[in-house]
């Protein structure tokens, strides 16, 4: 897993007041659980882009008061018109201690159901994993190059070393289904076969 760091804060107040001071001066309200207490404070909204753009689960140190704690991003909170970050929550990772958190899904490679004209869905995005920090993965790669039209792949078709899934195993992740054009196409192919017969029997000289 990718390590970044980060520096806050503590806040001095929690409240609304507080949090939309800080959003002013161009602060991120955050708090940091899953320790022994929890800790309210504020980082840079610029600092805190280098963690919510990725598409990876980063290990996120960080640094209040000369005191540094390893976390992970757990939920992120935006308004819902600007779309900019209001609040933020970080699990703080205790040694030995399994965390739970949906690890985000890449598919590698060249399904041959799409080459040959289907459509591949992603079902889903993410798959919610249990384990230990040090046994996570930045990413969940699923693998597409047998995927043909018709076919999927489900969570138990994956292998997790040293994790265990939260969503059921059945769920599926990634399918490749029959376009419609290919549907009509194949409809078209058979409708010509067809004419094309009665058309040789009718033109088949009769036996006198």
């Amino acid at each position: 897993m990718k390590k970044v760091s980060i520096s806050g804060s503590l806040r001095e107040n929690v409240g609304k007041k507080d949090a939309k001071k800080n959003r002013r001066e161009g602060n991120i309200p955050c708090v940091i659980y899953g320790g022994e207490k929890q800790i309210h404070f504020f980082t840079n909204a610029i600092k805190f882009d280098k963690i919510i753009f990725t598409p990876e689960v980063t290990l996120i140190n960080v640094a209040i008061d000369g005191k540094e704690y390893p976390t992970i991003l757990q939920e992120v909170q935006y308004h819902p018109v600007t779309d900019k970050v209001l609040h933020a929550d970080f699990l703080e990772i205790i040694p030995g201690k399994e965390i739970t958190i949906g690890m985000p899904v890449i598919l590698i490679g060249d399904a041959p159901g799409v080459m040959a004209g289907g459509q591949m869905i992603k079902k889903m995005h993410k798959i919610r994993l249990k384990g230990l920090a040090e046994h996570l993965p930045d990413n969940v790669e699923v693998d597409i190059s047998n995927l043909v039209i018709g076919s999927s792949i489900k969570i138990k078709d994956v292998e997790f070393e040293n994790l265990t899934t939260i969503d059921p195993p059945n769920s599926v992740i990634v399918r490749v289904k029959t376009s419609r054009n290919v549907e009509e196409d194949e409809e078209d192919e058979d409708e010509e076969g067809e004419e094309g017969e009665e058309g040789g029997e009718e033109a088949a000289p009769a036996a006198e």
